[in-house]
């Protein structure tokens, strides 16, 4: 589906461009495109890669020119670009606002103006009721998305939105944090035992964004289900791969923090395709006439519950373990530990 055409991602120097670009490297993709503004990373992928398909675009999604520039003759867009960390969009969250919404709308609008054929928008389960700034400010990205993909011309650009839970192994998560605390015979601190977190691999989460790329209508929202465990199993599968004592230190839950996330709200669930894998969830294409949001709703809406890492499919210890398993992180820090 990329045979010679030109694939830009934006906030590529990240987790999930590294995993496009594993994933295509290989394939008849003509070009794939890297924006950031970390010159540093992308110096990094460059000597990594050595390719002659990569082609790297110093910019930022704030500054409208630079992702402009970025976009001439490309045909695919994977806006990637993001501020995730709760921590820092809490104490910045203008910050946050800047790269995660109005970055968005930039991409967007450039995309548009280059005539660029598909731009996937990817999104958090943090999104979805959000309580803390990262998910506040994901959650308008989406509408801004959904709402600008509503006034695109026919046949033109189409945008699509993508949400998933919890990435294993990506930038700041933690899995990682835990085997460093493994690692320095530190305690494992955990904030509460009970919560619960939904499990995916860069793999899952490309896939998504693959199946949205192939599949999406116009403004469609797409969620992949997964698997969730509670945290303390996650500590405790991780204790007996690298078999160790370590203790289990509770902390309590941190400020912006759920005790379960939710991928889709019973609103979104209420309309959505259930596609077996995957919620298709189409925009809201209602028109600027008001009284339709007042005069029309949905009377099983009440009914409904939300798809959260509560109510899906739990993983025992020995589960998780196997899931870890299947992450070249863990495979590579268990064959350090042996080593040790």
């Amino acid at each position: 589906m990329f045979k010679n055409k030109t694939l830009l991602i934006t906030g590529g120097t990240g987790s999930f461009g590294n995993a496009i670009l594993k994933r295509f490297i290989s394939s008849d993709i003509k070009e794939i495109r890297i924006f950031s503004r970390d010159e540093k990373k992308q110096h990094d992928m460059r000597i990594f890669y050595s390719s002659d398909k990569i082609k790297f675009y110093i910019g930022d999604v704030r500054n409208y020119d630079s992702i402009n520039l970025a976009m001439r003759g490309v045909d695919f867009v994977f806006q990637a670009a993001a501020l995730k960390q709760v921590p820092s969009c809490e104490f910045f969250p203008m910050e946050a606002t800047y790269t995660n919404v109005i970055g968005t709308d930039n991409v967007i609008k450039a995309a548009i103006y280059n005539g660029i054929k598909n731009v996937i928008c990817l999104s958090t389960d943090k999104a979805a009721y959000p309580i803390n700034a990262m998910g506040i400010s994901k959650a308008l990205m989406e509408k801004v998305a959904i709402a600008a993909s509503r006034n695109i011309s026919k046949n033109k650009t189409k945008v699509c939105v993508t949400r998933y839970g919890n990435v294993m192994c990506s930038r700041g998560s933690v899995i990682p944090f835990f085997v460093e605390q493994i690692k320095s015979k530190k305690p494992i601190t955990i904030t509460d035992p009970k919560m619960t977190r939904f499990l995916m691999s860069l793999d899952e989460a490309v896939n998504l964004v693959l199946y949205a790329f192939k599949n999406g209508n116009q403004g469609d929202l797409f969620v992949q289900k997964a698997p969730a465990c509670t945290i303390n199993d996650l500590a405790k599968a991780l204790k007996e791969l690298f078999n160790v004592d370590n203790p289990i230190k509770i902390i309590g839950t941190r400020h912006g923090e759920k005790e379960h996330e939710t991928l889709c709200t019973r609103e979104e669930i209420s309309k959505a395709r259930d596609l077996g894998n995957f919620y298709q969830i189409p925009s809201d294409n209602r028109d600027l006439n008001y009284s339709k949001f007042f005069n029309f709703g949905n009377l099983n809406t009440s009914k409904i519950e939300d798809y959260n890492s509560n109510n899906t499919i739990h993983l025992s210890v020995k589960q998780v373990k196997e899931k870890l398993l299947e992450l070249d992180f863990i495979k590579n820090e268990l064959s350090l530990w042996k080593i040790k």
